[in-house]
């Protein structure tokens, strides 16, 4: 659709929301509905953010007001095109992509409270981790199995031990959302790298713990194509000798901080390419986005670095070299082409909708020049028979 950009949300009142009442806050925050009455896009999460409970909107407002310095700097305004710039829209969205999911399970104790909480409302994780329906809202019925964001897949995050995280343990889940580094399961790059750094890495042990007891009890869904979790597959004696053009990409930008067997080193700061969730899933936009992208997530244990090579390498070698680390590390079948990287490298397939809304102006030319074919045969009729 374009580029949907955050506004200045500082206590500026030229340029922020140093102008807004609590209660237009509250508004903005919940329902999406701007001071000036104009409609946010749902890129700002209020369809989860409906869920927060007064008392931390009104924290929220109280730091925001009180601890936030005042920017004085418009925010670039976001400009999309036809139709998605109409944004009365967004009211008839809310209608069909706008109601709270019911939780999972009961909310018995004080910890699934929180865990929902925190997951569901404030973390909005759905946002990111669910498919999208035919309007891209989140889907209801698949809620939490894996969505597409700018060319990163979102992975399952149901309780499936294939395809989600039920094989994962409490302590291995706690320190993903701490650090994004759990060895022999996978690291955080891209959005979630940016979660981490920005917001998991804050929070206490007992709400990390919250929020992987309350992913338990997220009903699991398993893809039809997986047997395996991603992060199992055996490594096995291979014959990939005929991949060399992507063995000579790897030994030269890949071996030096991941050796050359995938072993990894410094305890996976330099993370292991085996037992590795990216590199076994059967889905490898992820591989490939972290090749063009690279890693950057800083934090208080340690931070995290890996070049990212968009500018140095072309389609065919970051499919070479993909190609290669998931034969030698991962499931051994997965294969991409260059043609996926490029569609990656501009961020991901699109979705029905913005196709079809792109087709849009042609199919209406083409529908106005049918008309008119038809009225100009109408026509020749009309007076051939007059003639008659």
């Amino acid at each position: 659709m374009g580029d949907i950009i955050a506004t200045n949300i500082t206590p500026s009142e030229q340029y922020g929301i140093g102008r807004y009442t609590e209660a237009q806050f509250k508004q903005a925050v919940t329902r999406g509905i701007r001071a000036d009455g104009s409609r946010l896009y749902p890129a700002m999460p209020y369809t989860a953010y409906q869920g927060m409970r007064d008392a931390d909107i009104h924290a929220l407002w109280v730091w925001i007001n009180h601890a936030v310095p005042a920017v004085d700097k418009a925010a670039p305004q976001t400009a999309l095109a036809f139709p998605w710039s109409v944004r009365p829209l967004m009211g008839i969205w809310n209608l069909f992509n706008n109601t709270p999911p019911a939780p999972a399970v009961p909310l018995a104790t004080p910890e699934l409270q929180r865990g929902y909480y925190l997951t569901e409302v404030l973390g909005h994780c759905s946002a990111c981790h669910s498919p999208r329906n035919t309007l891209m809202g989140e889907s209801s019925t698949r809620r939490l199995s894996g969505g597409d964001q700018n060319g990163w897949h979102a992975p399952n995050i149901t309780s499936d031990p294939v395809s989600g995280i039920g094989g994962w343990s409490d302590q291995q889940l706690v320190q993903y959302l701490k650090t994004g580094n759990t060895p022999g399961k996978g690291v955080a790059a891209g959005g979630m790298g940016e979660v981490i750094e920005h917001s998991l890495s804050h929070l206490s042990d007992d709400d990390l713990q919250a929020i992987a007891t309350w992913l338990r009890q997220i009903p699991p869904v398993r893809q039809d194509n997986e047997t395996l979790a991603a992060w199992t597959h055996p490594q096995t004696s291979r014959d990939i000798t005929t991949q060399t053009a992507g063995k000579a990409l790897y030994e030269s930008a890949c071996a030096a901080c991941h050796r050359a067997g995938g072993e990894g080193a410094y305890d996976n700061r330099f993370p292991s390419l085996t037992q590795n969730s990216t590199v076994g899933s059967l889905n490898p936009s992820n591989l490939v986005m972290t090749i063009l992208d690279g890693v950057h997530r800083e934090g208080d244990f340690v931070s995290t670095s890996m070049p990212a090579f968009r500018n140095a390498l072309n389609d065919a070698q970051i499919a070479d070299v993909t190609n290669y680390i998931t034969a030698q590390f991962g499931d051994g079948k997965t294969r991409v082409t260059p043609a996926f990287v490029a569609q990656q490298r501009q961020g991901g397939e699109r979705p029905l909708s913005v196709v079809l809304m792109g087709m849009a102006p042609w199919l209406l030319l083409a529908i106005v020049v049918i008309l008119f074919a038809v009225w100009l045969l109408r026509r020749k009729n009309a007076r051939h028979h007059s003639r008659g």
